[in-house]
C-alpha cells in the first residue's frame, strides 16, 4: 500500500498529465479548424483550456501541502520542486496557445489564398507539437524506467528540431515574396508573428522534458 506521501505525488503526476492531456485536445481542435479554414471551430478550441490557471494553482497547493504535512525523501523532493516549475511552463503553454488561437481567427473562407497557404505551411508546426505533448505526457506517467524517460526527452527535442526547420522555410518564402514585390507585407508579417506563438509551445515543452529528467534521473534543474 503507497503511503500518503506517494499517494499525494501520484496525484499531482495525474492531474498534472491531465491539463497536458487538455491541452493536447485544444490542438487537435485547433488543428482540424485551421485545416478547414473554420471560424465557428475555434469556440471550440477555447473549451478544453477553460479554468486551467484554476487548475494549476490546485496542483501547487498540493505540492505545498506535502511539503507542511509530510517529510519527503529526497528523491520525491526532487521532484515535487520541478513539478512546481512544469506548473509554471504549462500556465505558459496554456497563455500561448490561447493568443494563438485567438490571432489565427484570420483564417476563415473570406481569407486571401496567400494567408491560407501561409496557415497550411505552419500546420506542421501544430502537429508536432501535439506530438510532443503525447511524449510528455507520457513522461510524466513513466516513473521507473530512467532510459524511457531520456528516449522520451529526446524525441521531444527532435519534434522541437522539425518545427524550428518548419518556421524558417515559411519565413524564408515569406521574405523572398517581400523582396521580389519590393514592400512590406504587414498581413504575412503578422502571420509571422503568430506562428512564434505556437513555436514557443513546444520549446516550453523542452522545459517540461528537462525538469522530469531532473525528477526522474538528477542533475541540473
Amino acid at each position: 500500500m503507497l503511503s500518503k506521501n506517494a499517494q499525494k505525488l501520484a496525484e499531482v503526476r495525474e492531474r498534472t498529465a491531465e491539463i497536458l492531456e487538455d491541452l493536447t485536445i485544444s490542438q487537435k481542435i485547433a488543428l482540424k479548424a485551421l485545416e478547414e479554414c473554420d471560424s465557428k471551430s475555434f469556440e471550440q478550441v477555447k473549451v478544453p483550456l477553460k479554468k486551467i490557471s484554476e487548475r494549476l494553482e490546485g496542483i501547487d497547493n498540493l505540492i505545498l501541502s506535502i511539503f507542511a504535512l509530510y517529510t519527503p525523501e529526497a528523491k520525491d523532493l526532487r521532484e515535487m520542486v520541478a513539478f512546481l516549475k512544469i506548473t509554471s511552463s504549462l500556465q505558459r503553454i496554456a497563455t500561448n496557445e490561447k493568443n494563438y488561437i485567438k490571432n489565427m481567427e484570420i483564417c476563415n473562407p473570406n481569407s486571401t489564398d496567400d494567408v491560407k497557404k501561409i496557415i497550411q505551411l505552419s500546420l506542421g508546426i501544430n502537429k508536432c507539437t501535439i506530438t510532443a505533448l503525447e511524449y510528455a505526457i507520457d513522461m510524466i506517467k513513466e516513473t521507473e524506467d530512467k532510459d524511457r524517460i531520456q528516449e522520451l526527452a529526446a524525441k521531444i527535442s527532435v519534434e522541437y528540431s522539425k518545427t524550428d526547420d518548419i518556421y524558417s522555410m515559411i519565413e524564408k518564402d515569406i521574405l523572398q515574396v517581400m523582396h521580389k514585390n519590393h514592400e512590406l507585407d504587414e498581413h504575412q508579417t503578422d502571420m509571422l508573428k503568430y506562428i512564434r506563438k505556437n513555436l514557443k509551445i513546444i520549446d516550453r515543452l523542452e522545459d517540461v522534458a528537462g525538469r522530469l529528467i531532473f525528477a526522474r534521473v538528477g542533475g541540473k534543474l
